[in-house]
């Protein structure tokens, strides 16, 4: 399958048209900016000078710096990584960097991501960015120590939903400024935010479908992502549903990691830890 149809079977099928809902209201609310910066001089005194005159200014102002200002973002906080974490190479962690080759060659990505190990004081988190011609995913030490001695799997699962981001260009500055003022409002950002999440965990478990155990270690924490009974988590996901669950997510940015696991495996796409038949016995009830 070529890498284009790969990339839109993983996408999740409502990101797309949320995504272009999201810039049509982004560019709804620049339009709005624009135009009343434009009417503010005709305004009667008492509005320009006011608290309605200062928020114009300010925003139209935040408009003009809205690019510097997320190029400066982005590009000190690669130097930043670069200060302050240790770069994969073929001498470095060879076997992960190996890895990360195998899987943007499988994304089809036009260059290749560079990887760091950081500290992460003691939380459990990778992310993706992008500067300025280069991609890179962060993996925390102590998601990475755990995950490196222990489940492979795991970490490979965790590198590939990273690399997702940047295969789906959530990290772009394109991406990033078509969204800039829609994605801040408060349960729509959010919900944006969710079906990113869900796509890009199809990526890594495209690229790793025994890699199940790195969501389970984000659920149940350090040390018990081997012992934590796979089938039964599953169970616990296909009965999380109700208004009250709903309710919870709806101003969080990941899904419930729960829920994460059950969609990847009712996908198909994940498949270790849970006995072929069981698994297609549960999904039938």
């Amino acid at each position: 399958m070529s890498t284009p149809a790969v990339g839109k079977r993983l996408r999740h099928p409502a990101e797309m048209p949320f995504y272009v809902f999201m810039v049509v209201l982004n560019l709804v609310i620049i339009w709005l900016i624009l135009q009343a910066a434009i009417t503010l001089p005709v305004l009667p005194e008492r509005l320009r000078d006011g608290a309605w005159g200062t928020a114009v200014r300010s925003a139209f102002l935040g408009l003009l710096l809205l690019i510097p200002a997320l190029v400066v973002i982005r590009e000190t906080q690669r130097a930043s990584v670069r200060g302050s974490a240790v770069q994969l190479s073929r001498h470095q962690w060879g076997d992960l960097y190996r890895t990360a080759d195998d899987f943007a060659h499988r994304l089809g990505l036009p260059r290749r991501p560079t990887i760091y190990l950081a500290n992460g004081n003691g939380t459990l988190n990778a992310f993706a960015a992008q500067a300025t011609g280069h991609d890179y995913v962060v993996l925390a030490n102590e998601l990475f120590v755990n995950l490196r001695e222990n489940n492979r799997d795991g970490l490979r699962f965790i590198l590939g939903h990273e690399l997702g981001h940047i295969r789906l260009h959530h990290v772009s500055l394109w991406y990033q400024l078509s969204v800039a003022y829609s994605e801040r409002i408060p349960l729509l950002g959010p919900a944006l935010s969710r079906l990113r999440e869900y796509s890009c965990d199809r990526h890594g478990a495209h690229l790793c479908p025994s890699g199940a155990s790195g969501l389970v270690l984000l659920t149940s924490g350090r040390h018990t992502e081997h012992t934590t009974d796979l089938e039964q988590l599953l169970r616990q996901g296909r009965a999380l549903r109700g208004f009250w669950v709903g309710l919870a997510q709806l101003t969080r940015s990941h899904p419930f990691t729960v829920r994460r696991i059950e969609r990847l495996f009712q996908l198909g796409l994940l498949h270790a830890g849970v006995p072929e038949r069981s698994a297609k016995e549960d999904f039938a009830t």
